[in-house]
């Protein structure tokens, strides 16, 4: 009898990547760890200290070797990697974390992979223990501890890790799931696509796979379960599909699928050096979020005019101490210079205590906060604690001597906050001068955040004393919705397109018209290209993004006029909920002309 073909099976996981991948399943097994606890006579515990020590010397190495190769991989790689292994390797020198594993081999006279599994597993859980709104944060650092302890195990117990160099080229890569170092060493031209049965939209590893480029789809539950090595199958990594013996017809609609995505990246490579103006001739202005120094060079190819939110936290993390003002005035200086006369925007330290900074240990409260995101946390917990601002003030006005620079200052809510820290940057400017310190020959303009709702709608009172707005739209949602983005998608409460939001936003856009000064809107919200006709209809004309968003947003501007936008947002204003403002968008599609050309 002839065989039959097996039938066309369809699984569903969390989109992480987008596009269309098609090849055989080829799965890449992570080898189990084995430990055994042992205790050890006192006499062992320095040879048990020696064979930690040298387990330490191999994983300082390989993240070494590991830092090394991300100059092969596409910068935005290297912008999501290389702070991750600068943090792996903080915690394998002198962290709390080695302190704890070499105290409880001598105090609690155990083998060392018993005390850096113990004392790994301890730290991970008093991290998820804590309280407040940044429960994501939590479980990514959580889960830093836990991934740096199973590297020094594998070290100590010479156990294997896992390698991608016998999988078939072309193929889609399964695995149950993948760590942030695991697709560090993926190489983007080997793959199709890549699958695993866990893991979720969020964390280190999503973000590094978007980063690749590699269509992906994560935690498609039962997918292993159900493919054969060599199973041919298609991934959507839009749709967060993965199709297991697609059908004829399944096949040619994805290779189709291809052909289009390729005419597109075609097409937006093409737009890097056209203008950001609507069909009707309004400029708007497109600029960049800068997380981490290494993201620079991508800014540069995405066609950015300048940087509209630096974030400063970057420069305390992962220190014992904090950075001097001479420190945080090299690190603004490179990266205002490296910007060539584009302007810089800095967000003054946004930190509370839901953000786990070792050097800012001592300025946080001594109890635990009840509800951090509804405490001491950005512009309040700074003016708690002045001299860290002071600092912090003075380096960003002596950056400003080599190139454009503005200051922002993150969850303001009241007037009162704008004056004080006008009062301490004017005093700050006064030493500076006095002391002769090269500055620029004006001091920078002062902004605010609008991320609470106090904020947006008292920004005519506001807009009196800042000379910029700054839409943070992710905090400005989860404030007004009473709701934390790591809430499951189903309860549909955590959405920038809510109407409510999309009110704020307008108002905060009007106000700033009325004032005459500049609002720009840098929350996720920012790089949806679909979104960007609404917020030019609300009124916004400069726009925040991750570089790699810049050219898709581009396009989405250039396709628009400014009356068409204004329909959209006025229908947008007055619709039920966030899905019948996805339904006006969808409704209003237009196509850059420059693309026929």
């Amino acid at each position: 009898m002839k065989p039959t073909k097996p039938s066309e099976q369809i699984f569903f996981g969390h989109p992480v990547s987008p596009g269309i991948g098609i090849g055989p399943i080829d799965e890449a097994a992570e080898p189990e760890l084995v430990i055994s606890h042992k205790k050890i006579a006192a006499a062992d515990a320095p040879a048990e200290r020696a064979r930690l020590e040298e387990a330490l010397i191999r994983s300082r190495h390989q993240l070494a070797k590991l830092k090394a190769r991300l100059a092969g991989l596409p910068e935005q790689s290297q912008a999501e990697i290389a702070p991750l292994i600068d943090a792996y390797l903080h915690m394998l020198g002198t962290s709390r974390l080695m302190r704890g594993i070499r105290a409880r081999i001598g105090d609690n006279l155990i083998s060392a992979e018993s005390a850096v599994q113990d004392e790994a597993e301890a730290q991970a859980n008093a991290i998820l223990a804590l309280t407040g709104s940044d429960r994501a944060g939590r479980l990514r650092r959580a889960e830093e501890v836990r991934e740096i302890s199973r590297r020094i195990l594998r070290n100590l117990t010479h156990q294997p890790f896992r390698s991608f160099a016998a999988l078939a080229p072309g193929s889609i890569l399964a695995a149950t799931d993948l760590r942030p170092a695991d697709a560090a060493l993926i190489q983007p031209a080997n793959f199709a696509g890549i699958i695993t049965a866990e893991g979720g939209a969020d964390g280190h590893t999503a973000v590094m796979l978007r980063a690749l480029g590699l269509p992906a789809v994560l935690g498609a539950t039962g997918v292993l379960d159900a493919a054969q090595p060599g199973t041919l199958a298609i991934i959507d990594g839009d749709a967060g599909t993965i199709t297991l013996n697609p059908s004829r017809a399944s096949l040619e609609a994805a290779s189709a699928k291809l052909r289009d995505m390729s005419r597109s990246r075609r097409s937006l490579a093409r737009l890097q050096h056209l203008p950001a103006e609507t069909r009707d001739h309004v400029a708007i202005d497109l600029q960049a979020n800068l997380e981490l120094p290494f993201e620079l060079p991508m800014i540069a190819q995405s066609g950015a005019h300048g940087i509209g939110l630096l974030r400063s936290e970057f420069i305390f993390m992962n220190r014992e101490s904090l950075p001097d003002e001479d420190t945080q005035t090299q690190i603004y200086q490179n990266i205002v210079a490296a910007m060539d006369g584009d302007p810089v925007t800095i967000r003054v330290l946004d930190w509370g205590s839901d953000k786990d900074v070792e050097a800012l240990s001592d300025y946080l409260p001594e109890a635990a906060e009840p509800n951090p995101a509804l405490g001491l946390r950005g512009i309040r917990l700074l003016l708690r604690h002045p001299s860290l601002l002071e600092t912090q003030l003075a380096a960003i006005l002596r950056a400003g001597a080599a190139g454009p620079v503005r200051i922002m200052l993150p969850m303001v809510s009241l007037t009162a906050e704008i004056i004080a820290v006008r009062d301490i940057l004017d005093a700050v400017y006064r030493r500076l001068k006095r002391r002769g310190v090269r500055m620029a020959a004006k001091k920078p303009p002062l902004g605010i955040m609008i991320e609470t709702p106090a904020a947006a709608l008292g920004c005519a009172q506001l807009a009196r004393h800042a000379q910029f707005f700054a839409l943070g739209t992710n905090d400005l949602t989860m404030y007004t919705m009473a709701a934390d983005r790591s809430l499951p998608v189903g309860s549909k409460l955590y959405d920038p397109l809510e109407p409510a939001i999309l009110r704020l936003i307008h108002i905060t856009a009007e106000a700033a018209q009325a004032a005459r000064i500049p609002v720009s809107l840098c929350g996720e919200l920012a790089s949806r290209e679909q979104a960007t006709p609404l917020l030019l209809g609300l009124g916004i004309r400069q726009l925040s993004m991750h570089g790699n968003a810049i050219p898709r947003v581009k396009q989405a501007v250039r396709a628009a006029t400014l009356s068409q936008c204004h329909a959209i947002a006025t229908a947008a204003l007055d619709a039920a909920d966030a899905d019948a403002v996805r339904e006006i968008i969808r409704a209003r599609t237009f196509s850059d002309p420059s693309e026929t050309t």
